[in-house]
């Protein structure tokens, strides 16, 4: 059985979300009707190339939890269109399944996608506050920062489970107090880039970024893939610890799929914010 077999075979309860990781800022959600929404899925070692080129090491440290053509999934979604995130080589041998989705894209990511033969009428443009609806998941984009000029259009996401949890997807993003806004959604996870390169929230960021958000659980990624961008998400839970914020967590091997429920009153009546390392490089969901 393939990755994305059993996750199309996992059965998400009712009020929860199913969450695994493929690294980097790459997500797919599983909603409790069947639902499966990927967001910024990169699944092959593209980058490496052209990054030699420019003297960094971005080659991958582990393999991708699943392949391109692998992807049996409803949406796609991203936050950007640099490489490691609207990937073409992910997207085009996916596409060469016959599988077609409904992309989800900002605007200098929509003419990225264009540009590769994706018919327009297969891609949701999408900004800040604008949101869709696919069954029982909306995604809502959110205010970001970006690296630089090369896109200024980088978002990141609200992803609402009906009568379930909510979780906020930071995308990369510098700091500014602006992102806070996003605490009126009141989201149950968050989950944060915390590399602090290319213009990106490090962990001390992060942390601060996390205070104003105040979910239940926060989940750091975009620090593990590339050699010469990673960093020990301990550093995260360092922090965390420092201000205050973490009353636990664990950095022990994750189950194969995080199901996250939106009420356990009971067990969160006093519980402030968790602390999760899902790890990707278990090839098996």
């Amino acid at each position: 059985m393939s990755s994305l077999q059993a996750i199309r075979q996992h059965e998400v309860p009712v009020g929860h979300v199913a969450i695994w990781w493929l690294g980097q800022l790459g997500y797919i959600f599983k909603s409790p009707s069947g639902q499966i929404v990927a967001i910024d899925p990169y699944l092959t070692n593209s980058c490496a190339a052209a990054a030699k080129q420019a003297g960094l090491n971005l080659d991958r440290r582990f393999p991708p939890p699943i392949q391109p053509e692998e992807m049996d999934v409803d949406v796609i979604a991203f936050t950007h269109s640099h490489a490691d995130h609207c990937d073409p080589n992910t997207i085009l041998e996916h596409r060469r399944t016959g599988r077609r989705v409904l992309y989800v894209a900002t605007g200098e990511t929509m003419e990225k996608l264009v540009g590769f033969g994706i018919p327009k009428d297969e891609i949701r443009l999408i900004w800040p506050n604008k949101q869709y609806r696919f069954g029982d998941i909306r995604l809502k984009s959110t205010f970001a920062i970006p690296y630089g000029s090369d896109d200024l259009t980088h978002t990141g996401y609200l992803v609402f489970i009906d009568d379930g949890p909510t979780i906020y997807i930071t995308g990369d993003t510098d700091y500014h107090d602006v992102l806070g806004y996003v605490a009126d959604h009141k989201p149950d996870v968050m989950i944060t880039v915390i590399n602090g390169a290319f213009r990106n929230l490090g962990p001390n960021e992060a942390v601060k970024l996390t205070a104003k958000i105040n979910p239940k659980i926060v989940i750091p990624c975009h620090y593990e893939l590339f050699p010469d961008n990673s960093l020990d998400p301990r550093i995260f839970r360092a922090f965390l610890h420092a201000e205050g914020l973490s009353d636990g967590g664990s950095d022990e091997e994750p189950p194969n799929a995080q199901d996250l429920p939106r009420k356990t009153p009971k067990e969160n009546q006093d519980f402030h914010l968790g602390w999760r390392n899902l790890d990707p490089r278990s090839s098996a969901f």
